[in-house]
């Protein structure tokens, strides 16, 4: 076997360890690795031959899950420097951050119930714009100037903002039902 499992996600596919991913190259990386390990390749051989490549290939997939996803992206980088995002035990974050989910919250909660599709999908195009804003903040923060702290509170502001992003999908998917 060619590929060392070993080796963390951006080493696994060739790629430097930053935020900013180049999408093409990971996906061309992905696929040549996965080809090495592909348990097609060791149909012939024994099981624990079999196991072991459905193992590595179980791996790979989850390397290029993790690195695809911004938000897992930039959970990955900040375990890589030994930073707990605490996402589940450490909620704090600003004032006006919070006001702002509040906001956002009621908004999304009188849309869904007087089911106002134009405003849901308002809100998730704003949603996805903050985003948009979140990731280029992640990428100054990790790539840039190497602020961990602050990687960690836009990590948890991101991960509201997929959670959110996720209720109006679901809340646009009951309405169209």
């Amino acid at each position: 076997m060619a590929v060392d499992l070993r080796k963390n996600h951006y080493e696994l596919f060739g790629l430097p360890v930053s935020f900013r991913i180049d999408g093409a190259a990971l996906d061309k990386a992905y696929r040549d690795v996965q080809a090495q390990v592909h348990p097609d390749r060791f149909a012939h051989l024994s099981d624990l031959e079999k196991r072991l490549s459905m193992q590595w290939a179980t791996q790979v997939n989850e390397a290029y899950r993790v690195l695809r996803s911004p938000l897992s992206r930039a959970c990955y980088l900040l375990e890589l420097q030994g930073i707990d995002p605490a996402l589940e035990s450490n909620t704090a974050m600003s004032p006006e951050f919070l006001m702002d989910q509040m906001a956002w919250r009621e908004a999304v909660a009188d849309a869904r119930d007087s089911a106002q599709v134009a405003e849901l999908e308002a809100l998730q195009r704003r949603i996805r714009g903050e985003g948009k804003g979140l990731e280029a903040d992640l990428e100054d923060a990790l790539d840039g100037r190497h602020a961990l702290d602050d990687a960690r509170d836009l990590v948890r502001r991101m991960m509201f903002l997929t959670k959110l992003q996720h209720d109006i999908d679901n809340a646009l998917e009951a309405l169209e039902s």
